[in-house]
């Protein structure tokens, strides 16, 4: 059986008029990036870039070496292509302009560099997500204003998840497609094509934890999941919850499920726990290319207008049916 690599697969997508020479580069680098923030993460303890880096991100957050480290790399891999106008990270308040020691090109990158990093320290699987979108026409110095895009107007998005396996999950504009790292060879895999989500599932996950602060729509779904067989639903549902969102998405898009971190009493103020231009609008822009769902609860994730660099989103996306079950309560008040 002939293996495809994923430069191969991104020329094919160029050839068949998908994306340009200059998004096609920039995919190869990001993947770049992604295969050294693997080889830190498969370190450990060994490398000594476990525990907390003594500081803290732009939400106030404690970061851990990792994300220290796995940003750095994100950066200095991308500064230099001569693809991007600017960069903007999770990690970081400001955006970050690309030096005139660089030529620059026509797209902006944003990322999450090392989602579910609190759990690197106990060894589950952690991930990074980006985002691409295009640099404004007449833009001749990028700006936060650049940045303030829909998920519709992205070009390209996709995760990494770093486990037993390191796969990288890409959308640019033809369906969900998955590789998978050959570490003997250094090349990434394409091993999972046109990836597919159920529209009905039997799993759903939710940190239970927070259930006393969730909003009435989401007690009363919830409630009939835990039914079970003599609910209104009719079956029984299994919980599953990673507390790494990339793995509970990639669960999702391997065999269906719905994912929920939705508005509480306790994140109200700040509008949610997610990120919408780091993690929210990359992950429904894959979902829904894989035939799944992706809302706030109350309205399409892809639909909402940015103010702001490092604005929150509740979540509520995976299988089709349920995401527009929870969507329909929500809307019923």
């Amino acid at each position: 059986m002939r293996r495809v690599t994923l430069t191969q697969f991104l020329i094919e997508q160029q050839r068949k008029g998908l994306m340009g020479a200059d998004l096609r580069l920039l995919m190869e680098v990001v993947a770049r990036a992604v295969k050294a923030i693997a080889v830190n993460v498969s370190k450990g303890a060994l490398a000594g870039v476990l525990g907390e880096a003594g500081s803290d991100n732009v939400q106030g957050e404690a970061q851990k070496k990792l994300d220290v480290i796995a940003n750095d790399i994100l950066i200095q891999a991308n500064e230099w292509g001569g693809h991007l106008a600017a960069m903007a990270s999770e990690e970081v308040e400001e955006i970050q302009p690309i030096s005139s020691d660089y030529p620059k090109g026509g797209y902006l990158l944003l990322f999450d560099p090392l989602d579910g990093s609190s759990n690197i320290d106990v060894n589950i699987s952690v991930g990074t997500i980006f985002s691409v979108l295009r640099s404004p026409e007449g833009s001749q110095t990028a700006t936060e204003a650049d940045f303030m895009q829909p998920g519709t107007a992205q070009v390209a998005a996709g995760y990494s998840v770093y486990g037993p396996s390191t796969q990288l999950i890409l959308t640019v504009g033809d369906g969900v497609h998955g590789f998978t790292l050959d570490r003997e060879m250094g090349s990434f895999i394409y091993t999972n094509p046109y990836m597919t989500i159920p529209e009905d599932t039997k799993e759903y996950a939710i940190n239970a934890s927070n259930e006393r602060f969730w909003e009435a729509p989401i007690q009363r779904y919830v409630n009939e999941l835990k039914a079970g067989t003599e609910g209104p639903r009719g079956k029984d549902f299994n919980t599953r919850w990673v507390a790494s969102m990339v793995a509970d998405v990639h669960r999702i898009l391997t065999r269906g499920g719905v994912f929920m971190y939705p508005l509480d009493s306790k994140m109200k103020d700040k509008g949610g726990k997610l990120r919408l231009m780091y993690e929210a609008n990359p992950m429904a822009l894959i979902v829904e290319a894989a035939g799944g769902a992706a809302t706030t609860g109350r309205e399409r994730i892809l639909d909402i207008q940015p103010t702001k660099l490092h604005q929150r989103v509740p979540v509520v996306l995976g299988s089709r049916n349920e995401v527009e079950l929870v969507t329909r309560y929500h809307l019923e008040g």
